[in-house]
């Protein structure tokens, strides 16, 4: 192969994970109303317990606003409440509702979580010229120094209400409305 095939073999493979992340937020917005990010922060959450945001944006690597505006739209789904410390009055914490549990145990795993399963079969050796190759590519498309988290997932991290196809009071039920709204920006 010359280096010109060896550049559209890689650039396929990108495209290809850009599709892979794309497709499974999508199937995951629809099946269960929930983006990425939002899956992501409440599997997070669970398996914390009862914590602060601060605590929650340290563990999921994203800065206190973007988790407080996900934790806010998680808790218009109810799936999430805050709740003043009984030990520090100024302190809020954030759980898991029951109506979340029950979202997580029927949610697909997050594409990162496949992901990380296999990652972690690979050989030390694998695993660094894996980062090692990414970090170039990343530097190669000028994206090096962009902030990112540890979170696949298209589109932004916070992203609107209005999620087209998703009706916030029954999640995985599209509404008339939304569906007009898909189509305006398809």
């Amino acid at each position: 192969m010359n280096s010109d095939d060896l550049c559209i073999e890689v650039l396929t493979s990108l495209r290809r994970i850009i599709r892979a992340v794309d497709l499974q937020s999508r199937q995951l917005v629809r099946s269960h109303g929930l983006t990425g990010p939002q899956a992501y922060i409440l599997k997070t959450l669970l398996q914390m317990g009862e914590t602060t945001i601060g605590q929650l944006a340290d563990r999921v690597s994203l800065s206190k606003p973007t988790v407080t505006d996900i934790v806010g739209r998680l808790e218009k789904q109810q799936l999430v409440v805050r709740l003043r410390s009984t030990t520090d009055k100024r302190c809020v914490l954030v759980k898991v509702t029951e109506r979340g549990r029950t979202i997580l145990v029927s949610s697909p795993p997050l594409l990162q979580e496949a992901f990380a399963q296999q990652f972690n079969r690979l050989q030390h050796w694998e695993q660094h010229q894996l980062i090692s190759s990414l970090h170039r590519i990343a530097h190669m498309m000028q994206a090096r120094d962009l902030d990112a988290a540890p979170i696949l997932s298209s589109g932004p991290l916070s992203a609107p209400d209005n999620i087209p196809g998703i009706n916030s009071s029954a999640p995985g039920k599209q509404s008339s409305q939304n569906s007009r709204a898909t189509t305006a920006k398809v």
